[in-house]
């Protein structure tokens, strides 16, 4: 497996992390095996970068996640979760639940240290928190030796230049913002962010299910023009004998800006899969018209968050 530098933070992470979100029965219900076999072919695969949120299964990600890497090496992985978002609706980025949900997540993860803590979907609450209370709240923590690196993760753009520029941060997260049919991540924010030596995360290349062919949740918030390429793009791949969620993947990884791409499965073939997929480089001439496919909708998204903070 491939790796990059993390910014300034001296971690070389794989091109692809492996994350646990799926451990929490976010999406289907999941068995102790399927958890534990998913987290070892990961990380046997290369995927070495685990990414976990007391958020995902409102803490059963983390507590499968720390059953599985019993007697597997600490320094073998890194390890990110993140807080401040516990349920759908319930936000806390005080420095006293900070303190509090980290050592939580250390007791359920079985580890002393977390390699870094993010904060975890900051467009939902006002910014000028996280600025002043809980980034400093977790440098408490960093010097205590608790954590090693301090970031955050969100889905509006506008988030990470105005934290960023307030406030010291070592790593950052976007979801569903580099894709093939959207890359306002490395459009408008990645050149922002490695100028500053920050570490540039992504998660999301198959944009919750739309590049893959599986059924669309409904749950997706994509407009209906997006969804309607997706499935054209689709059926292009497969009249070519390519599944969509291999050229997906293969085209959020190879952006050399990008230090790793997370995706996450419970499924251990799924796993395998994606490892071989990304050893190969993407088809140049379909990724071209996939491109084509896309061009009317390229960067068409959706609102998250407080409205003052897209």
């Amino acid at each position: 497996m491939q790796t990059r530098m993390l910014g300034n933070t001296g971690l070389r992470v794989p091109v692809l992390g492996f994350g646990a979100s799926s451990l929490g029965q976010e999406f289907r219900s999941v068995t102790l095996d399927e958890a534990i076999g998913s987290v070892r072919v990961a990380l046997d695969s290369g995927l070495n970068f685990i990414d976990t949120s007391p958020f995902y299964g409102r803490g059963m990600s983390e507590v499968l996640l720390g059953v599985a890497l019993r007697g597997v090496p600490r320094e073998s992985y890194t390890l990110c979760t993140k807080l401040g978002r516990y349920d759908l609706a319930h936000f806390d980025f005080s420095a006293k639940r900070v303190r509090e949900s980290v050592d939580v997540s250390l007791h359920r993860l079985g580890t002393d240290h977390l390699d870094i803590v993010l904060c975890h979907d900051v467009e939902f609450v006002p910014m000028a928190q996280i600025v002043g209370e809980t980034l400093p709240a977790l440098r408490e923590l960093q010097r205590a030796g608790k954590l090693r690196f301090v970031g955050f993760s969100g889905y509006p753009q506008k988030i990470f230049r105005w934290i960023c520029d307030r406030a010291e941060v070592d790593c950052v997260l976007s979801y569903n913002q580099y894709t093939l049919q959207n890359t306002r991540f490395a459009d408008e924010t990645v050149p922002y962010l490695k100028a500053k030596g920050i570490g540039v995360m992504n998660a999301g290349p198959f944009s919750a299910r739309l590049l893959t062919n599986a059924p669309l949740p409904k749950w997706l918030k994509e407009p209906e023009e997006v969804k309607a390429a997706a499935r054209r793009a689709a059926e292009l791949c497969a009249s070519r004998g390519i599944d969509l969620a291999q050229l997906a993947l293969q085209f959020s990884c190879a952006n050399p800006d990008i230090a790793t791409t997370i995706a996450g499965s419970a499924n251990p073939e799924n796993i395998r899969n994606w490892a071989r997929w990304v050893a190969a480089p993407p088809d140049a001439g379909l990724l071209a018209e996939v491109a084509a496919i896309f061009a009317p909708v390229r960067n068409v998204g959706h609102r998250e968050g407080l409205p003052e903070n897209n």
